[in-house]
């Protein structure tokens, strides 16, 4: 990728260059494919959705959770030592969820 192709790359929704190419196509790129290797480009995109769908588990879960959790706690059917456990128990989970490989 030269530099012609920066402000293509720029303007594009998703724009991928070649490690080969120039700096300023590189910088312009939303990723760069290091090995100069256009078969790792869909390994990408599996890799996106995949962190995408794991961004939406862990929202649902920490509003499941808090909807459930704050209005028990509001009313008092919550013991305080329970439910500071309960968030952190919750809070790790998300963590954990988040740290769990997303490679193909």
């Amino acid at each position: 990728t030269g530099s012609n192709d920066a402000p293509a790359l720029a303007a594009a929704d998703v724009g991928i260059a070649l490690a080969g190419g120039t700096q300023l196509a590189t910088e312009a790129a939303d990723a760069v494919v290091v090995d100069d290797d256009l078969r790792s480009v869909p390994d990408t995109f599996d890799i996106a959705a995949a962190t995408n769908r794991r961004i939406k588990s862990n929202l649902a879960w920490a509003f499941g959770y808090n909807a459930v959790a704050i209005p028990l706690a509001v009313f008092g059917l919550l013991n305080p030592l329970f439910a500071a456990v309960a968030m952190a128990s919750s809070s790790l989970l998300v963590v954990v969820n988040s740290s769990r490989s997303l490679g193909p």
